[in-house]
């Protein structure tokens, strides 16, 4: 475990386990690296080398005030995996990481990178607009910004307690133990962060971030996505990037992978193993 310092300032905290290929895993919005402990243990005892950070505002990382955009998020990946001197990696994003994932392969390039796997992921667009017809519409958004700025401990009970999880759903048993880890990691972050870091997921365009990926790319998603609705997100996004394979997960929630780690991770490693 050890930290970054980013060009403008910024501290960002990492895991860094193991030793073998290089497997770099992004968060989703609120959360923080340890979102991906079953993740991380898993592809450890695989022989990979396991890494991942905390997004700047979030867990252990510095609470600064700005910054909190995709460019910013896929910058700074980018300075981890310089100062890890990481080749031949595979990045892995859930959620917003997903789109972190995306802005930073199109961003960067793929001189370093070999395959990613995107989870449930917000590109292409999230947000509804006359060219994005089936997106959310812009108030869901301002509604999370709202919940974030009134009582943000409150709403980070309520979020994995519903439709995060898919424990909203009839004969789903909640996990309080998976409900207060999601909340114990939204209220390490910074409030800041977060409230902008709703902008960020569901404003950024990704179409032309993903048409420029060449690397394999695994899309995992559920079709019963509450967060991050399935039509407008996972087909959209393998028949985007050139070299695309979606699989679809039926029933699965947003948080699948939590909720059904031995299958997201039995896939992933099928697909790094191809």
């Amino acid at each position: 475990m050890g930290t970054i310092t980013t060009t403008d300032g910024v501290e960002i905290y990492y895991k860094d386990w193991g030793s073998g290929q290089p497997i770099v895993f992004s968060h989703g919005w609120p959360l923080s690296a340890d979102d991906w402990d079953a993740q991380l243990l898993f592809f450890l005892g695989h022989g990979y080398r396991v890494i991942a950070h905390d997004r700047r505002g979030h867990g252990r990382s510095s609470q600064v005030g700005d910054g909190h955009a995709m460019d910013h998020y896929a910058d700074d990946l980018a300075a981890l995996t310089a100062q890890l001197d990481l080749h031949d990696a595979i990045h892995v994003g859930h959620s917003t990481g997903g789109g972190e994932v995306v802005r930073y392969l199109a961003r960067h390039g793929e001189s370093r990178v070999a395959k990613a796997v995107l989870i449930a992921a917000v590109p292409p667009l999230m947000v509804q607009t006359d060219a994005n017809p089936g997106g959310l519409p812009k108030s869901v958004f301002d509604g999370l910004q709202a919940e974030v700025a009134a009582h943000r401990s409150d709403f980070y009970r309520a979020l994995p307690s519903g439709p995060f999880y898919g424990y909203n759903r009839p004969g789903v048993e909640p996990s309080e133990a998976v409900i207060a880890n999601w909340w114990r990691q939204g209220m390490m972050g910074g409030a800041k962060a977060h409230y902008d870091g709703v902008v960020a997921f569901s404003q950024t365009d990704f179409t032309d971030d993903l048409k420029k990926i060449t690397v394999p790319v695994l899309v995992q998603h559920g079709d019963d996505d509450q967060i991050v609705p399935y039509a407008n997100s996972g087909p959209l996004s393998a028949e985007l990037v050139q070299n695309g394979t979606l699989k679809t997960y039926e029933g699965f929630p947003h948080g699948m992978p939590t909720t059904h780690a031995d299958v997201i991770n039995a896939d992933i490693l099928e697909f790094l193993r191809s």
